[in-house]
C-alpha cells in the first residue's frame, strides 16, 4: 500500500471516529494521534493525514451541501458514516487539493478504493457516482487543460457558498 493511500486510510478512519463520537472538533488531534499509532505506523510523516482531516473539518460547511446536492435522495445524516466521510475527503481533494500532487481522477479513484475497502457492497458505486457528479459540476478540471482548475473550482465553490448563505439567511 502506497504511503498516500495509507495516509488517506488513516484520515478516513480518523474522520469516522470523529463522526461516530459526535463530531467534536476539539478531539480531532487526539483521534489522529491515536490512529497514526494504531494504523499508520509505517507512515514517515503525518502531515498529509492532518491536512486531509483538518481540511475536511474546515470546509465541511461547503462540502456537505455539495454531497446533498449530488445525492439528493440521500440526506447527509442517512449516508453511512464511512461513505459520508470518504465523500467529504474526495470532495475536499477535488475542490481544495493540489492537482499537481493529486489529479482529480486520482482523488476519485482513491475514494472509490477506500469505499470498496471500508464500506458496504455498493459503497464503491455510490462514491463513484457522487464524485463523478461533483467532478462534472466543477467543469471537469484537468480533463483537457489544467490551467482552468482554479477558475472552474472557484466558480463552483462560489455558487455553493452563495446558496448556503441564502439558506442560512432564511433560517436566522
Amino acid at each position: 500500500m502506497g504511503s498516500r493511500h495509507l495516509a488517506r486510510s488513516v484520515a478516513m478512519q480518523s474522520l469516522y471516529e470523529w463522526d461516530f463520537n459526535g463530531d467534536n472538533d476539539d478531539q480531532i488531534d487526539e483521534i489522529i494521534s491515536h490512529n497514526m499509532v494504531e494504523f499508520g505506523s509505517r507512515l514517515d510523516d503525518n502531515i498529509f493525514v492532518k491536512q486531509l482531516v483538518n481540511g475536511v473539518l474546515e470546509k465541511r460547511k461547503v462540502i456537505d451541501p455539495i454531497i446533498e446536492k449530488c445525492a439528493p435522495e440521500w440526506p447527509i445524516e442517512q449516508i453511512t458514516m464511512v461513505d459520508r466521510n470518504i465523500l467529504r475527503m474526495g470532495i475536499f481533494e477535488l475542490m481544495f487539493g493540489e492537482y499537481d500532487e493529486t489529479p482529480p481522477k486520482v482523488a476519485i479513484n482513491e475514494a472509490i478504493e477506500l469505499a470498496k475497502t471500508f464500506g458496504g457492497e455498493s459503497s464503491g458505486k455510490f462514491v463513484n457516482g457522487v464524485l463523478g457528479t461533483v467532478y462534472r459540476e466543477m467543469g471537469e478540471p484537468m480533463k483537457d487543460d489544467e490551467s482552468d482548475k482554479n477558475k472552474k473550482t472557484e466558480e463552483f465553490t462560489d455558487k455553493v457558498i452563495e446558496k448556503e448563505a441564502k439558506i442560512e439567511g432564511a433560517t436566522e
